[in-house]
């Protein structure tokens, strides 16, 4: 009997414990990078990023394993300079299940084409808060915090910040680092620009309608679709004040990124009215994806 009741004390601290991220990650490389090195050494990478990603504790908070983020980082290496720099681009994406329904909404999806990091083969990672110690690390530490802040941000009136905050102390312990990505001067859209703009208060309005466009509008809409598709439309002028005070910012493109398939999907079925009160916005704040919204109104 007490066997049986460590066990499942066991189970059950492992399942309050769980960590924050159920992320996959996958590893590709070009032919040209393939020829340079054994090919193990990019299986060897995959599985030491997975344990970081999933095994690292993120945050305070208690998760079940059913509440963990889905997220996927594709890291693709272009350049292997020997024996152990590589040049690669990293994908990251995210989700957020939506209440009462098998749909999951698209939090992010961006590629970031600075990621030049070193690696040998199972070398332990590391990482601390408090320093910058390996480009490889931090840059998977930045991510993990932008997903994490995204999401709380997406349940709660500014419920990212902690994270935010964590994501930007990352960028401050790595702006005498050789690597691009993280300095003001390395361009305008890049890992210090995202988490820059999101805490200026111009922004302020993109993170209200990150937690309205999922919490009262999205997460209602299995039985108030009209109320939630209005409430998404509200979003959208919330977007129009940050696109007045910063047009063409980084930030928009990357909600964009994110959300512009689903836009269409949410409007293609609305009232005429909303139909155009919705291109009306979306053609000023997302001028890029005016193909796509045009899809709006039907063929």
């Amino acid at each position: 009997m007490k066997y049986l009741i460590s066990i499942f004390v066991l189970f059950l601290a492992g399942h309050l414990a769980a960590h924050e991220l159920n992320c996959r990650v996958t590893v590709n490389a070009t032919p040209a990078a393939q020829q340079v090195v054994d090919k193990r050494i990019f299986q060897s990478l995959q599985k030491q990023v997975y344990e970081f990603m999933n095994n690292t504790q993120w945050t305070t908070d208690q998760f079940k394993r059913d509440e963990k983020i889905d997220c996927n980082l594709l890291i693709n290496i272009t350049k292997v300079n020997p024996p152990d720099e590589f040049d690669a681009t990293i994908t990251v994406q995210s989700e957020r299940p939506i209440f009462n329904s098998s749909y999951k909404s698209v939090m992010l999806n961006y590629q970031d084409n600075d990621f030049t990091f070193r690696y040998l083969e199972f070398q332990q990672f590391l990482y601390s808060d408090n320093s910058f110690l390996s480009n490889l690390t931090s840059v998977l530490a930045y991510y993990a915090h932008v997903i994490i802040a995204m999401d709380y941000d997406s349940y709660a009136p500014k419920g990212g910040t902690p994270f935010w905050t964590k994501a930007q102390s990352i960028v401050q312990f790595a702006q005498n680092a050789p690597e691009k990505g993280w300095r003001s001067s390395d361009g305008f859209r890049n890992r210090y620009w995202l988490v820059e703009n999101i805490l200026n208060p111009v922004f302020e309005p993109m993170r209200e309608c990150n937690y309205n466009w999922h919490m009262k509008g999205m997460d209602i809409m299995y039985d108030q679709l009209d109320n939630g598709r209005t409430v998404i439309l509200d979003c959208l002028d919330q977007l129009q004040k940050v696109h007045k005070a910063r047009p063409a910012s980084f930030n928009m493109q990357v909600f964009f990124n994110a959300k512009a398939q689903e836009i269409v999907n949410i409007f293609s079925e609305a009232l005429p009215a909303d139909k155009n009160r919705a291109i009306n916005v979306l053609n000023q704040v997302d001028a890029t994806n005016q193909n796509k919204y045009a899809k709006i109104m039907g063929p």
